[in-house]
């Protein structure tokens, strides 16, 4: 039986989406530490000095290595930082240290072919390594495409060479925002076009002979990044390749958001099987982005794995309206006008073992109770559902917060007004009394397949809670979406994620776990359109970073917007100011705008193309200058740092995207 157009797609991109099976990539030797194949994830990062601060690099590199860095990378951008490498290299084999270096290259031809002599690998940009973007519309004919394909091979041709002379291996790596005229011409901005910037290249080294080859699809977008690295992967198996991949979501930012976002875009491709080396990209010093990856590479150590030639095909077929190459959010009904269909992902919160006698348990929900008006107010991070199991409340909820109760104790309630029942399947199918308006039923992937879940009567007040007991339980609750739309069922899903860590691991470590696992598991869904709400049930960690991690998941999944996003880039040796201290200063200026995104990057490199996302950039182009962007726009030129601010936010009220901050009181 021939195999429907989705379901052979997928097995282009990944061996299964039912279960864990690592997509097996060809090996590369990077200065004897080989990644690829069934060798370990790698970790990497790069440094933020100077590249000619020889002294400054070295100890930099040593920090980063003794927190478990295996590729340490810095920037070249002219000849001169390249031929220091020697002695940044010198340096580190003075102190011990041999972990292999990359050189990050981007306009200079010249100085990647210098590098490569020196390193052990080259990093190159294929829209800024041979093209020189002008940002100006231009139409190539097939023939004016060709000339250019035979120039760029003559410009790049020979950096091949000295690597394949000098066993150097390269990274071929695609930045959403870099693609040149020529490439944006013929696909546009989309994950094509970074595709095809990568394998252009990618022809030339394979009709070289060359393959010490790793590629990457970055992006500041998770959902993005995600569609070209599986487009990626799939044009090169179609062209019988297998290059490992270096995952990384560009200029994810610093904090909280950098983390969730990295771990939305990386870890929903390491769920699938995909990914040799990881470089967390944050606005912070370098050694402090390794913990992170080292968390999302460790869960997939001790994965088990299925072996490819025992893969079983899954049990259905893939329904027309998935595609993990392009978002289309599920079809669910719309119930009560409240969740499902065009609404916004809903939140849920388990506040079934706090002190429920005290309205101000709900500040970290985002209710603030005041009691000289005894009124709530709400944040833009206020919950939807309020789980309180078999608890009763001593004080009245917000009007706009709706309770669930365990079923038995709802139907106690004198008064049901805003209070919803959750069953187990089998109270659900027994149950004689429903509420009228939600009714929210428990269950698992498994259940789909089963006589109970058969019977159930699919009113327009039935919402599943999904859970999973599976260790890969994105790809069981992945199914599970799946059968549901072959079988014409629209729904509302909530997706439910339990995390309980050993008592003997510190607070910070289940935190860390929490957000990084919840940003892969949640996200990967909600990235695919599949979701209409998530629970975050992490009893280890406190509510206020459960709301705070669950509304960061919807943030950087773009599926619902509650806070100011900063696609901030994470410094090096090119940077022109201080990027973790402007970014603050720009954050505590502009953090109450909502749904605006913010660009700062530390130099013309990290400007137009990495923050091609946002909606205002903020751009160092000389030591106190700044360039100050709407979009891809240049408004203003070299504006003097300390008024640059001022000046961008005056852009800002020009287009009516201003508002001031309210007074803290």
């Amino acid at each position: 039986m021939e195999a429907k157009a989705g379901q052979s797609l997928i097995g282009k991109y990944c061996h299964s989406i039912v279960q864990y099976a690592r997509f097996i990539t060809r090996e590369v030797n990077v200065g004897g530490i080989v990644m690829g194949g069934t060798q370990p994830i790698r970790i990497q990062s790069m440094t933020t000095t100077d590249t000619m601060d020889t002294e400054g690099s070295v100890l930099q590199s040593i920090r980063m290595i003794d927190a478990g860095c295996e590729y340490v990378r810095i920037t070249a951008p002219s000849m001169k930082e390249a031929q220091n490498l020697a002695e940044i290299k010198k340096g580190l084999a003075a102190k011990g240290y041999h972990a292999p270096l990359v050189a990050d290259i981007h306009f200079t031809p010249n100085a990647a072919e210098l590098a490569a002599k020196i390193v052990e690998k080259v990093r190159v940009n294929p829209g800024n390594y041979a093209d020189k973007k002008k940002f100006e519309e231009l139409n190539y004919t097939p023939e004016a495409y060709g000339i250019e394909l035979a120039r760029i091979k003559k410009k790049f041709a020979p950096l091949v060479e000295i690597c394949k002379a000098n066993g150097t291996a390269m990274r071929i790596g695609t930045n959403h925002g870099s693609l040149s005229d020529r490439i944006m011409s013929w696909y546009g901005d989309t994950p094509k076009g970074m595709v095809e910037s990568a394998m252009e290249f990618i022809r030339i080294c394979h009709s070289m002979d060359y393959h010490q080859l790793v590629i990457s699809m970055k992006s500041s977008n998770a959902q993005v990044m995600v569609q070209a690295y599986r487009l990626l992967v799939q044009t090169m198996v179609a062209e019988g390749m297998n290059y490992p991949l270096h995952l990384g979501v560009t200029e994810a930012g610093d904090g909280e958001d950098g983390r969730i976002k990295s771990a939305v875009g990386i870890g929903t491709l390491l769920e699938d099987g995909l990914g040799d080396t990881i470089r967390v990209s944050l606005t912070e010093e370098p050694e402090y982005e390794i913990p992170v990856a080292q968390a999302l590479a460790q869960r997939y150590q001790n994965r088990k794995q299925t072996a490819i030639a025992d893969l079983i095909a899954p049990d259905f077929d893939l329904p027309e309206a998935y595609s993990p190459f392009a978002y289309q959010k599920r079809a669910s009904a719309e119930l009560n006008t409240f969740i499902g269909g065009h609404q916004v992902p809903r939140v849920i919160l388990d506040l079934s073992d706090q002190n429920l006698k005290d309205a101000n348990i709900l500040a970290a929900a985002g209710y603030l109770y005041s009691p000289i008006l005894d009124k709530y107010s709400m944040g833009d991070q206020s919950i939807d559902f309020a789980y309180l199991g078999d608890q009763l409340p001593s004080f009245n909820f917000p009007g706009n917060l709706k309770q669930l109760y365990n079923h038995q104790t709802w139907l106690k309630l004198s008064d049901q007004s805003n209070c919803h029942p959750l069953y187990t399947l089998k109270e659900y199918l027994q149950a004689n009394k429903k509420d009228a308006y939600l009714n929210l039923v428990s269950v698992f992937p498994e259940d789909i397949a089963g006589a109970d879940f058969a019977n159930l009567p699919l009113d327009h007040t039935l919402v599943f809670v999904l859970e999973t007991h599976k260790a890969h339980g994105m790809a069981d609750q992945r199914a599970f979406f799946l059968k549901l739309m072959n079988a014409g069922i629209d729904t509302p899903v909530i997706v439910k994620r339990t995390y309980v860590f050993a008592d003997d691991e510190g607070q910070d470590q289940k935190e860390l776990k929490t957000q990084l696992y919840a940003a892969t598991d949640l996200g990967a869904l909600l990235l695919d359109g599949l979701g209409d709400g998530i629970w975050l049930d992490a009893p280890q960690v406190n509510t206020k970073f459960r709301v705070s991690t669950s509304f960061g998941i919807l943030q950087a999944t773009r599926s619902r917007i509650s806070k100011t996003e900063y696609i901030s880039c994470p410094s090096c040796g090119r940077t022109l100011f201080d990027l973790q201290e402007t970014t603050q200063m720009i954050r505590s200026r502009t953090d109450h705008l909502k749904g605006i995104k913010i660009g700062i990057m530390g130099c013309i490199v990290n400007g137009p193309g990495e923050m091609a996302d946002a909606d205002y950039g903020y751009v160092g182009t000389g030591p106190g200058k700044i360039t100050l962007y709407r979009g891809k726009e240049v408004v203003k030129k070299n504006v003097s740092s300390e008024n640059a601010l001022n000046e961008m936010i005056d852009i800002m009220k020009e287009d009516g995207n201003w508002v001031e901050k309210e007074s803290v009181i």
